[in-house]
């Protein structure tokens, strides 16, 4: 052990060395972050299985990347576990330049400050790297989400998604991920919102609402409760209402 750390010192940058030690101190020193983390990857894990057990193919799409943790949670399972889950590419939305500014009083919340949250797009890789993830296991797609998730945005885009993970923590962010979720959603697939109940004094969390006010009049598409993970965030299946969006018989 004492040989691989020194190794890591000569090779790797001092910010992702403090990054990852901050990481595995959490484990060890507060039981509160320990918990979370566990349930979270507790979800991620039960939720590619039920996605391969139920046959649902497509890549993994995650919106919202501070710290790289859920990522390189997801890609943890996917290597050291072996599951057979076929073709899975690991996408990362994030305007790498933490939280925007906003306008809008549905985004209000003590917690969401502009520019809180912050991970640069070279931090993301060389977390991702320290822990394994080859750069062709993954797409980082750097900006904020009104542009780079616009329908005329250049650019590689996932096709077709079988696990989202939300992280995005405001109305207006979820707003335009679920803009650019629903012409890709697919019968059986799961969608995660890490801050579902994330609430202010005043309005329901920013995710929570945006989820009620896109799916609310939606005749084509309904969410069933799957997996709440920590005190803050809640999964659903995504169920088809009408014949023409079930995948055709493989």
């Amino acid at each position: 052990m004492g040989r691989i750390r020194a190794i890591m010192k000569r090779c790797l940058p001092q910010s992702v060395i403090q990054l990852l030690k901050r990481s595995q101190l959490r484990f060890r020193l507060n039981d509160h972050d320990w918990y979370e983390d566990k349930e979270r990857f507790e979800f991620l894990r039960k939720a590619l299985i039920t996605l391969k057990f139920n046959g649902i193919d497509g890549d993994y799409a995650e919106f919202g990347c501070y710290g790289a943790n859920t990522f390189r949670m997801v890609y943890r399972i996917l290597s050291k576990y072996s599951y057979d889950v076929g073709p899975f590419h690991l996408w990362a939305f994030d305007s790498f330049e933490g939280l925007p500014g906003t306008s809008d009083a549905k985004d209000e919340h003590p917690e969401w400050v502009k520019g809180r949250m912050t991970i640069s797009l070279k931090l993301f890789n060389e977390l991702c790297r320290a822990s394994g993830i080859p750069g062709n296991a993954y797409t980082a797609v750097p900006g904020l989400y009104d542009q780079s998730l616009a329908p005329a945005a250049s650019g590689p885009r996932p096709e077709k998604i079988r696990l989202a993970y939300v992280d995005c923590d405001m109305f207006t962010s979820t707003s335009a991920v679920l803009s650019f979720l629903m012409p890709r959603l697919q019968h059986g697939m799961i969608l995660a919102f890490d801050d579902y109940y994330c609430y202010s004094a005043t309005l329901p969390s920013g995710e929570r609402l945006a989820v009620a006010e896109n799916f609310r009049d939606n005749s084509d598409w309904r969410l069933v409760p799957y997996v709440q993970f920590g005190w803050h965030g809640m999964s659903f299946i995504v169920e088809a209402t009408n014949e023409a969006n079930f995948a055709p018989n493989r």
